[in-house]
């Protein structure tokens, strides 16, 4: 069913059918749902009423119902049953990968209990391979199941063999061509193979333009590269280039949300990955030490201003622009941090080019302090007859924006020059600084040309 919605009067009615045990009706109502539709009306239902319906879905649905749920409840309904259910009910028929995922997030010792009852050895030790990987990793990422032939096979031995591994995947994208060690050679095209005679081997028809990753390249990279080169899956290589799995499109749309959210929060000054679901005091945690930055911040700003009382005492109407000089301090940096986030997340961005972004970006503070320079100084000039203000006000705001440009570049370039996630330079840090600076700088200028002028 598409473009399912999820309603009260939805929730209230499954709740009364399970209450009244009716597997008929409730089969019915939830009929051609997603998986991921299924997943939602799991979060508004208590846990025994979530086991209930699980138990009525087959193997296949229910096991990708378990990979469409938040993390939290994922694990509290695993937490609810025991390990043999778990391997036999989900486990068994989850992709490795999905399988590796959900399991990485027991304990160790649950880990081994649920892996010890899958029949199969082979795929409880494709498992287990998988979580020794670093799950922000490409081997945390990869599937095991994928397609591969032999280079010095004939067509009719890959049909055959083909055929045999196609059972165990639901999507084949490539098929992988090795050597009698196990190396990465390329990619076969099915066409071609198709069209081939009976007696023409693999390594003569193969394509050995073939993009592929190690187990340890970051996830994000690999994010990168297949959004760079339009790929729906990427084969994973070891260290001397075996072929060891693939990581697939569906896989890569998740780090790119995680890593879009986890910056998002970043900027906007959280410092630990919550959900809307978490507790007041995980909220708490992840909110209040950048707050708490925050809030130093304004003391010091307000210091800062404690320091020109006397120009503030002589000539009331500087405290007039105060908040407008700090808040274009705070707007400019963030506009410059956040464009060079985006630059350095998309790799648009190395250290390589980092004298030229700054140089680019001294050229557009430049531009942009003139314009706004002389947008307040023309303001000032025609709504105001203090000349001294309307002079401060111009060089004021020419400094702040310059500065705050520079700034906002230079930050994000050097955090992550020094492998901090440069994310941490936009929102409420950028804002900060720059208010402090140019709280500074507006009433230090002031206070000189007022001496000079008044």
């Amino acid at each position: 069913m598409l473009n399912f919605e999820l309603t009260r009067e939805y929730i209230d009615n499954l709740t009364e059918l399970i209450e009244a045990k009716n597997e008929s009706a409730i089969s019915e109502l939830m009929e051609e749902l997603h998986p991921a539709d299924i997943a939602e009306i799991y979060e508004e239902l208590s846990l025994d009423e979530a086991k209930f319906i699980y138990f009525m879905m087959d193997d296949d649905t229910a096991a990708d119902v378990l990979t469409e749920l938040e993390e939290n409840d994922r694990k509290k309904f695993l937490d609810s049953l025991p390990s043999d259910v778990i391997a036999k009910r989900f486990i068994d028929n989850m992709d490795s990968d999905d399988a590796a995922d959900v399991l990485g997030e027991l304990d160790d010792e649950r880990q081994q209990e649920v892996l010890s009852h899958i029949d199969d050895v082979s795929t409880a030790g494709d498992i287990a391979d998988l979580l020794a990987y670093d799950e922000d990793t490409a081997g945390g990422l990869m599937a095991k199941e994928l397609i591969k032939v032999k280079e010095n096979w004939g067509v009719p031995t890959c049909l055959r063999s083909m055929r045999r591994q196609a059972e165990e995947i639901d999507e084949v994208y490539y098929v992988y061509v090795v050597d009698s060690d196990g190396i990465l050679k390329g990619t076969l095209s099915l066409k071609k193979m198709l069209l081939s005679a009976s007696d023409v081997l693999v390594k003569d028809i193969y394509n050995s333009d073939v993009i592929s990753v190690k187990v340890d390249v970051d996830a994000e990279d690999v994010s990168n590269i297949m959004d760079k080169y339009d790929l729906v899956a990427l084969p994973v290589t070891d260290s001397i280039g075996r072929l060891v799995g693939r990581i697939t499109i569906d896989d890569v749309v998740d780090v790119i949300r995680e890593e879009a959210e986890k910056d998002y929060q970043l900027a906007s000054g959280i410092v630990e990955d919550v959900e809307a679901s978490d507790s007041v005091w995980q909220h708490t945690r992840a909110r209040i030490p950048w707050l708490l930055i925050g809030m130093a911040g304004g003391i010091l700003a307000s210091w800062v201003a404690f320091g020109h009382l006397d120009l503030i005492d002589k000539f009331p109407i500087v405290s007039f622009f105060m908040p407008l000089i700090a808040a274009m301090g705070g707007n400019v940096g963030m506009q410059s941090s956040a464009i060079v986030v985006q630059s350095l997340a998309s790799g648009a961005v190395d250290l390589e080019t980092n004298w030229l972004k700054l140089l680019k970006e001294l050229g557009l503070a430049l531009l942009n302090a003139s314009i706004l320079s002389t947008l307040i100084f023309a303001y000032s000039y025609l709504f105001n007859d203090e000349m001294a203000l309307t002079i401060t006000l111009g060089i004021s705001m020419f400094s702040v924006v310059f500065f705050a440009s520079l700034f906002g570049t230079f930050v994000p370039l050097l955090l992550n020059k020094l492998k901090i996630d440069p994310a941490v330079a936009t929102g409420p840090f950028i804002t900060t600084v720059n208010d402090i600076m140019g709280m500074f700088l507006y009433l230090s200028i002031g206070n000189e040309v007022f001496k000079m002028l008044a």
